[in-house]
């Protein structure tokens, strides 16, 4: 019996050393993976659309030409494999037989890139998190010892991924549990947190810098009252930008020749692109500038009607990308609708209340409260809002705001785009 007992013991021993290794693999490519997807994309981005800017004509063939070369290279690169997103995750860790196929990393960091790069107004979150779960996916496939450990390596794979794009490794763990696992094992635990503790050290190494450079001073409990009706906002918002989402897809599988879904996409997004230059790819230039002239800003009819069109139009403009064969999801799109909306909400409530709000607070919960509504992941949006500033000053209203959103969100429609997908897989 002790002999038998050593055996077993020595056998635990070695599976979890060859997790710990796989763990810190995982760790790294799925870092490496999404540190060079955002690089590559901030640098090709910031070109193109300098482009768009000096010959407006580039509105027009930038939408058109990217989503064509996508259509090609699924079409004869990868041989008509669609690229489904965060479903094909679902699907995966949901039966034993379906596995992420390695073509996915190509793919997704390759489609990812040439839709924001193009002007498709979503982000690199998506696809980063189907290629980095993809990484742990193929990891837990080389080994036998690994089988049982399918969803916490694919799990470890996401958070590495979200915890390089975000610089937030609380996120890219919350997300993996929030949104894909909804369970935590001592193999998850384990996986995960060195994944995540890999992908910060490189992150760390490479001197990443916050995505937005913004000063929060402080905030002030009179503003409770209008935190709230900002949730509440904000999960109205979430929930007409899922349904748009889910309609445009709905409505564009009807069309059988998928060029015609391109010119469509296109038209849509080249039309919304020369009104609204802010909605071109992630639309993270357009938050980092009303960042800088947030508190300089004065309200005006032509102003209030300019950032409704924007709220209202981001989620068209989305779905018109998804929907004709963009790759990316709703992270993106999402925060760029909060930042919008929050100042929206500071500036009338400064203008018409004399509420003295700060512009800079309600733009940064805003952010949080619509990805809290869109992705019923309301931990997850408070430590990636909070990573993306490297500021944690507003964690208690940015809490309660996103508990406020998310709970709207569910009250007026369930689903998330996720949730509803993964309700057709099943």
């Amino acid at each position: 019996m002790n002999n038998a007992a050593r055996i077993k013991k020595n056998y635990q021993l070695i599976k979890l050393q060859k997790l710990v290794i796989v763990s810190v693999l995982i760790g790294f490519l799925s870092a490496f993976l999404g540190i060079s997807l955002k690089k590559i994309t901030e640098y090709y981005e910031e070109i193109f659309f300098h482009q768009t800017t000096l010959n407006p004509i580039f509105i027009i063939v930038f939408p058109v030409f990217g989503l064509s070369i996508i259509y090609f290279l699924r079409e004869y690169l990868f041989r008509k494999k669609e690229n489904k997103g965060i479903k094909e995750i679902f699907e995966s860790t949901n039966s034993k037989s379906k596995n992420l196929p390695n073509y996915k990393i190509p793919s997704h960091f390759i489609n990812g890139l040439l839709t924001v790069v193009f002007g498709g107004s979503t982000g690199i979150e998506v696809s980063t998190v189907v290629a980095s779960a993809t990484i742990g996916s193929v990891a837990q496939r080389k080994q036998n010892v690994f089988r049982q450990y399918k969803t916490e390596l694919i799990c470890a794979g996401v958070a590495a991924g979200v915890t390089a794009l975000f610089s937030s490794p609380i996120a890219g763990i919350l997300f993996a549990i929030e949104v894909i696992s909804r369970k935590v094992t001592r193999a998850f635990l384990i996986s995960n947190l060195i994944a995540v503790a890999i992908a910060f050290g490189l992150v760390f190494l490479l001197d990443e810098k916050p995505l937005f450079a913004v000063t929060i001073t402080t905030w002030h409990l009179q503003a409770i009252p209008y935190f709230i009706l900002l949730g509440i906002l904000a999960g109205i918002n979430s929930v007409y930008l899922t349904r748009c989402v889910l309609f445009f897809k709905s409505q564009f599988s009807k069309i059988k020749i998928h060029y015609y879904k391109i010119l469509i996409g296109s038209l849509i997004l080249s039309i919304s692109l020369f009104f609204f230059p802010q909605l071109y790819g992630e639309g993270y230039h357009a938050i980092k500038g009303i960042f800088v002239h947030s508190n300089d800003v004065t309200l005006s009819f032509s102003l209030v009607l300019t950032f409704i069109g924007i709220i209202l139009l981001k989620p068209i403009v989305t779905s018109a990308t998804l929907a004709s064969g963009g790759d990316g999801g709703v992270f993106a799109p999402s925060l760029f609708i909060g930042a919008f909306l929050g100042l929206l909400v500071a500036l009338l409530l400064n203008t018409y209340l004399n509420a003295n709000v700060i512009p800079v607070n309600f733009m940064v919960i805003g952010m949080a409260a619509v990805l809290s509504a869109s992705i019923h992941a309301p931990f997850t949006a408070i430590f990636l809002v909070c990573g993306l500033t490297n500021d944690y000053t507003l964690f208690l209203p940015i809490l309660v705001v996103c508990l406020i959103s998310k709970y709207t969100a569910k009250m007026i429609y369930p689903f998330t785009v996720y949730s509803y997908s993964a309700s057709l897989s099943k």
